[in-house]
């Protein structure tokens, strides 16, 4: 069985991909360069990888076009590391998929750190009372890690996962804004919503979508969210 942490990272530029490859190994990870978004499409295809470093500006295919891919493909996390830092492209990463976003040039240890942060929080969940928790017609089982609506299985990033997972595991429970990033992101809150409001309307949109005659998750003003019984 596969023990070691595997991850691909898709940069197209030789030094900044040798750096990445050098902070993932110093982590005991294992490192799979690539550098087009050709060669990064027969990586994925080959196999299934525990994180993807990946780039958005790339000969063969663009980055937006593999964050695509993996998105349909399943839930492997992924952190866009680009110099295009611009605000617009940082949400349309987040929508369309990605975990994390970090803007080039980039500091080794917070690169390390959002590593190994996202990759505990995917891999290890917090609490396993059951295997499979239910709620109307949502199946969310945790050790196979996969969302089943109204018949459906979703394709959910790992931070959208844990988002509806911590929702069902407290379905009474109203969470703010606050509640959610720090449980989720592992990080302080400051008071930027912004991040929560994104993968919490992904989130919505794609239940809605499997079924969209239930409405699963309430806003409560002022306070939070809550799932709707």
């Amino acid at each position: 069985m596969r023990q070691t942490i595997q991850i691909l990272v898709v940069e197209d530029d030789n030094d900044i991909n040798q750096l990445l490859c050098k902070i993932i190994e110093r982590s005991n990870y294992y490192a799979q360069p690539a550098y087009s978004g050709t060669e990064a499409l027969l990586y994925l295809e080959k196999q299934k990888w525990d994180l993807v470093l990946l780039d958005l500006m790339l000969p063969g295919m663009t980055g937006e076009e593999i964050l695509a891919k993996i998105s349909k493909q399943g839930s492997t996390p992924v952190i866009i590391i680009s110099a295009k830092s611009g605000q617009e492209t940082k949400i349309s990463s987040l929508r369309s998929g990605a975990d994390d976003f970090i803007s080039k040039p980039f500091d080794v240890e917070e690169v390390s750190a959002r590593m190994d942060s996202l990759l505990r929080r995917y891999r290890h969940p917090t609490k396993t009372p059951q295997q499979v928790l239910t709620h109307k017609d949502i199946q969310l089982d945790w050790e196979a890690k996969t969302v089943c609506v109204n018949g459906t299985e979703l394709s959910l990033t790992s931070r959208e996962y844990t988002i509806l997972e911590l929702l069902m595991r407290s379905p009474k429970k109203v969470f703010s804004k606050s509640n959610l990033f720090e449980s989720v992101w592992k990080e302080p809150f400051h008071g930027d919503d912004n991040t929560v409001n994104v993968h919490m309307s992904n989130l919505r949109n794609k239940l809605s979508k499997a079924n969209p005659k239930e409405e699963y998750i309430e806003t409560i003003w002022g306070m939070g969210y809550r799932l709707k019984s």
